[in-house]
């Protein structure tokens, strides 16, 4: 193909441009659809990891006292 400088508005607007061969319109589309598949299934960044509650900083905060029988017992129990 010719150069940007000699492109038409349409050429300079496409995502995409073949430069070797003659697809046909199936196999444009075929490309198109596959090109939209990738883009849209968000390959840049991975999805943030769940935060561990090893390291969570609520954990070291005391909880409300609930008074009553056994409440001693029940006050080292994990939350």
């Amino acid at each position: 193909m010719t150069g940007d400088a000699e492109a038409t508005p349409e050429e300079r607007r496409a995502l995409f441009r073949v430069v070797r061969g003659e697809p046909t319109d199936e196999e444009l589309a075929a490309l198109t659809v596959t090109l939209a598949a990738v883009a849209s299934a968000g390959g840049g960044e991975p999805a943030p990891r769940p935060r561990s509650a090893w390291n969570d900083p609520a954990a070291r905060l005391r909880t409300q006292l609930s008074p009553g029988p056994g409440a001693w017992r029940a006050s080292t129990w994990p939350r």
